[in-house]
């Protein structure tokens, strides 16, 4: 295993563990894991390993920038997956992006079912999307974070088993 591939277990299992416990993932844990892989790379790679991992960075807060626009993610799990992204490159973070996408996925359909939810999701979908086409593409404030009430998915649990997809798979 790699210093990358070890950093990018511990960064993302803190993370998990935090937003388990307190459902915050700190500011300390994020950027000093951002600016720690992009230190790490262009120490090791030059100015082309510090930019490859910047661009790591920047794919990864725009995989999920969207969902925190439209009010459905916290910041910090758009700042978690852009410091994995610093290490991991562009590439892996698209990957890390698709296979945490699938975590979550599946995920929240079991804890939408144990918690007796699951229909209602459904249907909360279904508003959505109507609102949607309606509305055009923004906020619905009955279906955020902030207001919406559904059992909350910590999502740094979904990151940390795309993390270990994307380690293992590619």
């Amino acid at each position: 295993m790699t210093i990358v591939h070890s950093s990018v277990l511990v960064i993302a299992a803190i993370a998990c563990v935090s937003d388990l416990r307190t459902r915050r993932i700190p500011n300390v844990l994020t950027f000093g894991a951002a600016v720690a892989g992009v230190l790490f790379h262009f120490a090791t790679s030059g100015m082309d390993g510090g930019m490859a991992s910047a661009g790591g960075w920047v794919v990864g807060v725009a995989l999920l920038v969207v969902p925190f626009v439209l009010g459905s993610m916290g910041a910090g799990d758009v700042k978690l997956l852009g410091a994995l992204g610093a290490w991991l490159g562009p590439t892996d973070t698209v990957w890390l992006g698709l296979y945490t996408g699938v975590a979550g996925g599946a995920i929240a359909l079991v804890v939408a079912a144990g918690h007796g939810y699951l229909r209602q999701a459904y249907r909360n979908i279904w508003l959505l999307l109507l609102y949607w086409r309606v509305s055009g593409v923004r906020p619905m404030a009955a279906l955020t974070l902030e207001s919406g009430n559904g059992p909350r998915l910590a999502y740094a649990a979904p990151i940390l088993v795309g993390t270990v997809a994307t380690l293992w798979l590619r």
